[in-house]
């Protein structure tokens, strides 16, 4: 990983940061600029996020990620500011707080999903376009709870399941016009999402990240990520890319795993055949 505080590894870079103004965004904002990058903080708390900032030498763009115009709008502020955009880390999330019992809540349900998977899929999309012309990458924020089980929150383990397996899906396509798209993976970090039950983790001896841990693995992840790949972060071990276990997929008569090019929409004779690995 990179040394904090490394004051040239990200010089002439240009980098969107969502959900910004507090926790790992803002930490991650922070670091890219004291590695040189110009950076856009995008929140919808307007005077912590216009607060990060003035801090980073930055600029400011509210942003409610739910909404795909005001993604696009963060991404235009970039591009017209400083001349372009390398980075998309698209941070914003919220936690549930709700099950699927008689505390269920269809509202605000459609509000976490807003915030934790639309606010990727917009950004991605909003984002594309300027991260082409010049190469550039996209890391999203997904959890722990993405990979395994969350018994204590079921529904946010599913927004960041899905995020992961966006991630993956996404790798090879993006790749392949020239731009690499990863997740990081924390297990639970010192931010506002677990003030519910900091309490709880304490008692029950888990240890809690601290928030520079956690922007140690965006800086690992920008630097070295490959396509698709998505990096835990657990205290007391160094970061690394997730291996997913190789699930049983579809095979032809002959016993050869049927695999799929990288854009599966374009071409209607797609499916090629190939020995497992």
């Amino acid at each position: 990983m990179s040394n904090r505080g490394d004051a040239v590894e990200f010089s002439g870079k240009v980098a969107l940061v969502t959900g910004a103004a507090n926790g790992i965004g803002a930490g991650v904002a922070r670091r890219l600029a004291a590695g040189g990058a110009s950076v856009v903080v995008a929140d919808v708390d307007d005077a912590r996020g216009e607060a990060v900032a003035a801090e980073v030498g930055g600029a400011y763009a509210h942003c409610d990620v739910r909404d795909p115009a005001q993604s696009a709008a963060a991404v235009e502020l970039a591009v017209s500011r400083f001349g372009g955009l390398d980075f998309a880390v698209l941070n914003a999330g919220i936690g549930t707080g709700f099950g699927l019992g008689d505390d269920f809540d269809p509202e605000r349900y459609r509000n976490v999903m807003g915030i934790n998977l639309d606010g990727v899929v917009y950004g991605v999309h909003a984002a594309l376009p300027a991260l082409r012309e010049r190469g550039g990458r996209i890391v999203a924020t997904a959890s722990m709870a993405g990979l395994m089980a969350m018994p204590i929150d079921p529904l946010y383990g599913a927004n960041k399941a899905a995020v992961v397996g966006l991630v993956r899906g996404l790798g090879p396509v993006l790749a392949a016009e020239g731009v690499t798209v990863n997740a990081v993976c924390p297990s639970f970090a010192d931010t506002d999402i677990i003030s519910g039950f900091r309490d709880a983790l304490e008692s029950a001896g888990m240890p809690v990240l601290g928030v520079e841990d956690v922007v140690d693995a965006f800086v690992a992840v920008l630097r070295d990520g490959r396509p698709g790949e998505c990096w835990f972060v657990q205290a007391g071990r160094p970061s690394a890319p997730f291996r997913f276990p190789n699930p049983p997929g579809p095979r032809t008569a002959t016993g050869e795993r049927v695999t799929f090019h990288h854009d599966v929409s374009a071409t209607p004779d797609v499916p090629t055949t190939g020995k497992e690995s």
